[in-house]
């Protein structure tokens, strides 16, 4: 088997371990700004969609099949939308480490469980006994965490997730879908048009459901952690991540995206203080393992 190039793998663990960071920085905008998840969500979106615009001539891949349709587009935008508003509001109410765990670790299993729905590809027994190992890990995570290990409501906090981890999974069953279709598109464009779609959409949501612009607090930190959640675990960490795609398997990549959930675990522990319980921690342990047992069984897969 070739061994993977040097410098994709480095693009994405940079990719991956900054996007770990996305949620310290959106914890720690809730804690000084007075914004909400919506809010939140809706500035990384725009800044996100004019910084990939702005470097899509120097970093967007000359790669894709046929052309993506408007409705894909569109509905790629509202499960993105979907996917990282619940992961932030996970971040609220159950705290960085525990909400990155699960909205992470769940979404490779709904994405098993949804391909065997839609496109009836065989889950076998292993992946079988994989998916019931990751329903147990996220089994300790919904009943051993507490408000103590760093949110305030962490069953909120634990449905959020789940619904990030389910529009993570509808993002690539439908990518998946189109491709089958010979109308996937460029992905950098595709994700260039979710964020923009995505934006519009918290847009809406967000302006009669609180605050959209920084008020409580120092506003000038505030502004400076908006321009860096859009800019460094959005924009950068999307045009490094679409790169590497062209010269790794999708395989390693799920590997080595592993090191988001332990940058997060990393940062909630030292940089915002949160505690892990032992089923908090026993929960994560074995959600990761699973995942990292169905990234190895699909590369056994023909």
């Amino acid at each position: 088997m070739r061994a993977a190039p040097l410098r994709p793998l480095l693009y994405i663990s940079l990719a991956a371990t900054s996007w770990g960071s996305a949620g310290a920085a959106a914890a720690l905008l809730y804690r000084t700004s007075g914004l909400g998840p919506v809010a939140v969500s809706c500035w990384r979106f725009a800044i996100g969609a004019v910084l990939l615009l702005a470097g899509r001539a120097f970093l967007a891949p000359a790669v894709g099949n046929g052309r993506a349709r408007p409705i894909a587009l569109v509905a790629t935008g509202v499960l993105m939308a979907v996917f990282q508003t619940g992961y932030l509001a996970a971040v609220a109410f159950a705290g960085l480490s525990v909400g990155t765990a699960v909205a992470l670790g769940a979404g490779p299993v709904f994405t098993a469980l949804g391909a065997r729905l839609v496109f009836s590809e065989r889950v076998g027994r292993r992946g079988a006994l994989i998916i019931l190992l990751a329903l147990s890990g996220l089994a300790l995570l919904a009943f051993g965490a507490d408000a103590r290990a760093g949110g305030t409501e962490p069953l909120w906090g634990f449905l959020c997730a789940l619904a990030s981890a389910a529009g993570s999974a509808a993002i690539n069953l439908l990518t998946q879908a189109e491709a089958r279709r010979g109308r996937a598109g460029q992905p950098y464009d595709r994700a260039l048009a979710g964020f923009a779609v995505g934006a519009v959409c918290l847009l809406v949501t967000a302006t009669p459901s609180g605050a959209l612009l920084p008020a409580d607090g120092d506003v000038a930190t505030s502004i400076a952690l908006l321009g860096y959640l859009g800019a460094i675990p959005t924009a950068l960490a999307y045009a490094l991540f679409f790169s590497a795609l062209m010269a790794v398997r999708a395989t390693t990549v799920s590997v080595v995206m592993m090191l988001e959930p332990v940058a997060a675990l990393f940062l909630g522990v030292t940089l915002l203080g949160e505690r892990l319980t032992p089923a908090t921690a026993a929960g994560s342990a074995v959600l990761l393992c699973a995942v990292m047992l169905l990234a190895k069984q699909e590369s056994l897969t023909p």
